[in-house]
C-alpha cells in the first residue's frame, strides 16, 4: 500500500514538470487566449494527465508519448498559422461585429447564439452602463468581447468613424477589411505609392489611425 502510493505521488511529480515544459513550449498564449483547438489539445493533455497518475499498471513514458504527440501537433499548427492566414480563421476563428457604429447587429448575435444578457453582462465588466455609448464591440475567438467607445467630441458632419482593422497583413492585402470601410484595393494601392511602399508584399501590418493618417510597418529583412 505505502509502496503504490509513493509510486502516485513519484507520477505525479513528473506529471506536474511535464505539463509545466509542454504549456511552457506551447507558448504563453495558451493560458489567456486559448482557441477552440487550444481549448480541445489542454483538456485532451490534463485527462491523459489524469490516467498517466491513477493507472500504474501501465509505464509513464508509455503514457507520456501521446502528451508529447498532441504538443507537437499544437506548434506545428501554431507555426503553419502564422504563414497561413486561412489556416489562422481556421484554427482561431475571426471576431464578429456585435455593434456597429452604435447599432445592435442582431442578425450576427442569433449566428453567434449570444443574447442581449450576454451582451449586458460583457459591457457591465467593461464598466459600461449603456449600450447608446458603443461605437462598436466585437465579440472576440475567445468569447471575450472588446469595446470601443464613441467619441464624444467627434465634430457633427465629420466621416462617420471605422473599425481599426488590419488593411494589410503579412504582406497581404485584407480585402473582406477594406469593405468595411468603403475603399477598394486600388485605392489602398495608391495610397501605398504615395507613402513611397511600392511593394504591398514588403508591408507587414497597415492600418488606417483615428485621423486617416497610416500606420504602416515592413517586414524585418532577414
Amino acid at each position: 500500500m505505502e509502496m503504490e502510493l509513493l509510486i502516485i505521488i513519484l507520477r505525479t511529480v513528473v506529471i506536474y514538470v511535464v505539463i509545466l515544459i509542454v504549456f511552457r513550449l506551447m507558448g504563453k498564449r495558451e493560458i489567456g487566449q486559448l482557441s477552440i483547438v487550444d481549448f480541445v489539445i489542454s483538456l485532451m493533455i490534463a485527462e491523459l494527465a489524469v490516467m498517466t497518475i491513477e493507472n500504474t499498471r501501465v509505464p509513464i513514458s508509455h503514457q507520456l508519448v501521446p502528451m508529447f504527440l498532441l504538443m507537437t501537433i499544437q506548434i506545428s499548427l501554431a507555426y503553419i498559422s502564422l504563414k497561413s492566414q486561412g489556416l489562422r480563421k481556421l484554427i482561431d476563428g475571426k471576431p464578429s461585429v456585435i455593434i456597429r457604429q452604435g447599432k445592435i447587429d442582431e442578425k450576427v448575435m442569433r449566428s453567434q447564439r449570444y443574447n442581449f444578457d450576454d451582451l449586458m453582462l460583457q459591457l457591465r465588466q467593461k464598466d459600461i452602463e449603456y449600450i447608446s455609448d458603443v461605437e462598436f464591440a466585437l465579440l472576440e475567438p475567445s468569447g471575450d468581447l472588446s469595446v470601443i467607445r464613441k467619441d464624444l467630441n467627434r465634430p457633427e458632419g465629420s466621416e462617420p468613424p471605422f473599425l481599426p482593422l488590419p488593411l494589410i497583413q503579412d504582406g497581404k492585402i485584407q480585402k473582406e477589411h477594406l469593405k468595411e470601410i468603403g475603399k477598394k484595393e486600388e485605392w489602398l494601392v495608391e495610397e501605398m505609392k504615395k507613402l513611397g511602399h511600392d511593394q504591398i508584399g514588403q508591408i507587414s501590418f497597415c492600418s488606417i489611425n483615428r485621423d486617416r493618417s497610416f500606420f504602416v510597418d515592413l517586414k524585418v529583412k532577414n
